[in-house]
C-alpha cells in the first residue's frame, strides 16, 4: 500500500474507533491517518489518544488516498455526494446494508469502492471483516482494502450477494456472545454465586471456549460432545435449552438481521 499511504476515517464512533485504533496499533503510522470529525473536542480526544491528525470531513478525503466511512449507513451517500473525490482515490465503507451500486453513483468516475463490515473485537486486534468489491474495484484496489482491514484482524472475500448475511453472523456477533454471556453471569447470580464470581467464570470460560475452537479447528459438535457425558449434568442442561428451540431463535435473529440489512440498503 505505499502508493497509498494517507488513510481519512471520517466517522470515527464505535466501529470507525476500532478501526483507527487496530490501524495504529498494528504499527500504522499515526502521521498517515487523519481523523475527520464534527467536533473539536472529538477530534482533541482522538489525537490525544491515539497521536492521529484530525480534520473537517472535506478536508479528511482532500487529503486521502483511501477513505474509510464509519457514518451511519444512512448518511454515506449524501456523505460521498458531499465529497470532492478524485480519481484514483479509493472509498472503503464500514456501513451495514448500503451497496457498493448505490455508493458508486454517488461518486465520480475513477473512484473505486469496496465494501466491509468488520465487527467490534477489531479493536482488540480479534476482528472479523467481511469485505466485497464494488464493479469499479481493481483487484489492486481489493488487496489495499484487504491489507487496510487485516490489521485489525482476520478477514473473508465474499461476492457482495453474501455481504448481508456474513455480516448478520460475524458483524453483529459480538452482540450474540455478549448477550449470551450476560445470561450466563444472571444465571450464575440467581445459583447463588457472587457477581464478580459469575462474571469470572463466565468471561474465562467464553475466552476459553473461543480459543479451543479456533485452535482444534473442530467442528462445535464434536467439542460439545466432548463436554457432554450421556445422562450427566451438561446433557439435562442442554435439553433445557433445545426444548427452549435456542438453536431455532438464532436462525430466526440472524434472518431478521439479514432482512434489516436488505432493508437500510433500498431505503
Amino acid at each position: 500500500m505505499a502508493s497509498r499511504s494517507r488513510i481519512a476515517i471520517i466517522g470515527v464512533g464505535n466501529m470507525g474507533e476500532a478501526v483507527l485504533s487496530g490501524l495504529v496499533k498494528a504499527g500504522r503510522a499515526p502521521a498517515d491517518i487523519v481523523a475527520g470529525v464534527r467536533r473539536s473536542e472529538r477530534g482533541e480526544e482522538l489525537a490525544s489518544r491515539y497521536g492521529v491528525g484530525t480534520a473537517t470531513a472535506d478536508e479528511a478525503a482532500a487529503s486521502a488516498d483511501i477513505l474509510v466511512l464509519g457514518v451511519k449507513p444512512y448518511d454515506v451517500v449524501a456523505l460521498l455526494a458531499s465529497l470532492e473525490l478524485r480519481p484514483g482515490q479509493l472509498v472503503v465503507s464500514l456501513a451495514a446494508g448500503i451497496t457498493t451500486r448505490a455508493m458508486e453513483a454517488a461518486v465520480p468516475d475513477g473512484v473505486a469502492v469496496v465494501r466491509t463490515m468488520p465487527n467490534t473485537p477489531s479493536l482488540i486486534g480479534e476482528g472479523m471483516t467481511v469485505v466485497a468489491a464494488g464493479a469499479s474495484a481493481s483487484e489492486e484496489d481489493l488487496e489495499d482494502a484487504v491489507a487496510l482491514v487485516r490489521a485489525i484482524g482476520e478477514v473473508a472475500v465474499v461476492p457482495e450477494s453474501h455481504v448481508d448475511a456474513a455480516a448478520a453472523i460475524s458483524g453483529s456477533g459480538p452482540a450474540y456472545v455478549f448477550y449470551v454471556a450476560e445470561a450466563l453471569v444472571e444465571a450464575g447470580v440467581h445459583l447463588g454465586l457472587p457477581r464478580a464470581t459469575s462474571t469470572q467464570l463466565v468471561n474465562q470460560t467464553l475466552a476459553g471456549s473461543s480459543l479451543l475452537l479456533r485452535e482444534t479447528g473442530e467442528h462445535p459438535a464434536v467439542l460439545r460432545e466432548q463436554v457432554t457425558s450421556p445422562g450427566g449434568t451438561t446433557a439435562a442442561a442442554l435439553r433445557v435449552l433445545e426444548s427452549a428451540a435456542v438453536r431455532a431463535a438464532f436462525l430466526d435473529a440472524t434472518r431478521a438481521n439479514r432482512e434489516r440489512s436488505q432493508e437500510l440498503g433500498s431505503a
